[in-house]
């Protein structure tokens, strides 16, 4: 499967394949059949929270990547995470749209790395991950 990502303003063309929009809002000035968008899952987009954290400070790309990862741990993040998987499973082509300015940079850059196999799934990231570990890994860790 080819993932690709595109910014949510440019038009969409044929060899996008299904088009997801993986932003917690809807792109400002945009209608829905002009974004032609198959499929909106929010909860994939980071808390406004971090968002803006990221915002302010982009040069922190390693660490937003590390927390948003985080968040899509949790049990919302970890459902609509499900929701792309199974949507993704049998397309040829799949396209992540997102809205920010910044096309190096962003929450569908970490999805398509998901998606290609080349980050892990985000597990055992909190405290549940230690406690899958043998006890004196644990403690190693911890420290």
């Amino acid at each position: 499967m080819i993932v690709a990502v595109k910014r949510v303003y440019e038009a969409a063309s044929r060899s996008d394949g299904a088009r997801i929009l993986v932003d917690r809002l809807w792109p400002r000035g945009l209608t829905k059949s002009e974004a032609s968008v198959e499929r909106w899952l929010r909860n994939l987009a980071p808390s406004n929270q971090l968002r803006k954290w990221y915002h302010a400070q982009p040069q922190q790309w390693a660490l937003f990547r590390k927390r948003y990862l985080k968040e899509l741990s949790q049990p919302e993040g970890q459902k609509d995470l499900q929701k792309l998987y199974e949507f993704a499973h049998n397309r040829k082509r799949l396209t992540l749209l997102y809205a920010s300015r910044n096309e190096t940079h962003n929450n569908a850059v970490v999805l398509k790395e998901l998606l290609e196999g080349t980050r892990k799934p985000p597990t055992g990231t909190g405290s549940g991950g230690l406690r899958s570990m043998r006890p004196r890994e644990a403690a190693v860790r911890r420290r």
